[in-house]
């Protein structure tokens, strides 16, 4: 009797270089399994986003600002969250400026569904946002850290999500194999790193290590406790400051 053909799971993440980085096992199948394939959807966070708000992938990289208009449809995955621990979105700035005087001026964003948005409007509410594809944002010369300094937390930027319509086991092998596929990069962070690079957008080699190396680490491999205590903390302030129409519970599935 033959043994059922493997469910394909269509996969979806950006082009940056921390995803492409912890994606890498699983593109290059150095992580496999009988029951699950993985086909793989490149696109920019903020398109991952809107397709989520459709169910549109089985699994996605979505901002965690994201999470709560896709809730009814996905739950998160307790592997794959990028963090920023003491730094996060970065406000570019061609001169040096106080954050006060962020006041009022327009402030590049990479969509208004990103968390770098929702952090950048607790931080500041007054600005005026113009929506840039990422890869056109200027290189990062200010770092803000006040949830850290603040809250005391990680700051989760961007996470994966899984389709709640799935089989359980479905759901279980793919948590198990995006696991597996970070800590295998984490690991052999030299090959993992060079996969990324040729999706790095000429980003420099130094630059996207940084990138990496800031924002793939532990908590990515999993959230344990304290990040699903962050996610929530962040997406509450943005409930509370009337950015986020809605209150969730945030879920992760092992």
């Amino acid at each position: 009797m033959k043994s059922a053909a493997p469910q394909e799971i269509v996969s979806a993440h950006s082009p940056d270089s921390d995803d492409a980085f912890m994606f890498y096992a699983l593109a290059t199948k150095k992580v496999r399994s009988p029951r699950v394939t993985f086909r793989h959807v490149l696109s920019d966070i903020e398109t991952l986003n809107r397709k989520a708000l459709e169910g549109f992938y089985d699994l996605s990289a979505i901002s965690y600002h994201a999470y709560p208009y896709v809730a009814d449809k996905y739950v998160l995955m307790a592997s794959g969250s990028s963090i920023g621990d003491g730094y996060g979105p970065m406000i570019i700035s061609s001169r040096p400026m106080e954050p006060e005087e962020l006041k009022g001026k327009r402030i590049a964003i990479p969509g208004t569904m990103t968390t770098a948005y929702l952090a950048c409007k607790l931080y500041q509410p007054d600005f005026e946002a113009v929506v840039t594809p990422f890869d056109k944002i200027t290189d990062a010369i200010k770092e803000r850290t006040w949830f850290k300094t603040t809250y005391d937390l990680p700051l989760p930027l961007g996470g994966n999500v899984l389709l709640r319509s799935l089989h359980p086991d479905v759901k279980s092998e793919c948590c198990r194999m995006m696991r597996e596929s970070i800590q295998y990069a984490l690991d052999n962070h030299d090959e993992a790193l060079q996969y990324a690079m040729q999706f790095a957008r000429d980003m420099e080699p130094r630059l996207a290590e940084k990138f990496v190396g800031m924002y793939v680490n532990h908590y990515t491999v999993d959230a344990g406790e304290i990040v699903p205590v962050a996610a929530q903390k962040l997406l509450d302030l943005g409930y509370q400051a009337g950015l986020i129409s809605k209150r969730v519970e945030l879920e992760f599935i092992r």
